[in-house]
């Protein structure tokens, strides 16, 4: 027999009902799942916009506290160097083309808000792309046909393997796609 020490008398110990066995489970349950969430509280960056005001990577050395020798510095630095470089190379877009498949805005979007804030207009030249900022300007060729269109990224999206940007009904039009519904097509970013 177990027993349990209130207002300073002996009692038997009562066992836990079945509501307070719920409770403490539920309230268990959540510390973990509260643990568990801390770790994903990092900011997200989409592939290749990763964030460049982070502090280069250190070096670790042999000895804590000592200075390091004048080929690991110089190995450090380069690597710094080469690392800034590379960043500033996936973070500016512009350049290489992508190509992939366009598809276009159903009217059932007409008016709805895009992930921008800003609605949806389809006599608009814009479009949706998965990781370029808002307000990057693209020039999407056709490539069966050649025909050109500048759009405005102002939504994300496609969600969809093999599709790389969903254009407004206008852009589509001038690209000579609106029958198809889809047409491969080449992206070149040229700037905000």
């Amino acid at each position: 027999m177990t027993f349990d020490i209130t207002d300073d008398r002996l009692s038997p110990a009562r066992p836990a009902s079945s509501r307070e066995r719920r409770v403490r489970k539920t309230l268990f349950a959540a510390a973990i799942a509260s643990v568990l969430l801390a770790g994903c509280a990092s900011p997200y960056h989409p592939q290749g916009w990763e964030a460049t005001s982070s502090p280069p990577p250190v070096a670790a050395t042999g000895k804590s506290g000592s200075k390091p020798g004048k080929k690991e510095s110089a190995r450090r630095d380069a690597s710094v160097k080469r690392k800034a470089a590379d960043t500033r190379a996936s973070a500016s877009p512009m350049g290489r083309p992508r190509r992939g498949e366009a598809t276009y805005y159903a009217s059932y979007f007409e008016g709805r808000p895009t992930a921008s804030g800003e609605p949806y207009d389809s006599q608009a030249m814009t479009a949706a792309h998965k990781t370029l900022p808002f307000g990057t300007k693209v020039k999407v060729t056709a490539l069966d046909s050649g025909e050109t269109a500048v759009v405005r990224i102002n939504d994300r999206g496609p969600f969809v393997d093999g599709r790389i940007i969903d254009l407004s009904r206008k852009a589509a039009e001038q690209l000579g796609m609106v029958h198809e519904g889809a047409a491969e097509v080449q992206l070149q970013v040229l700037g905000q």
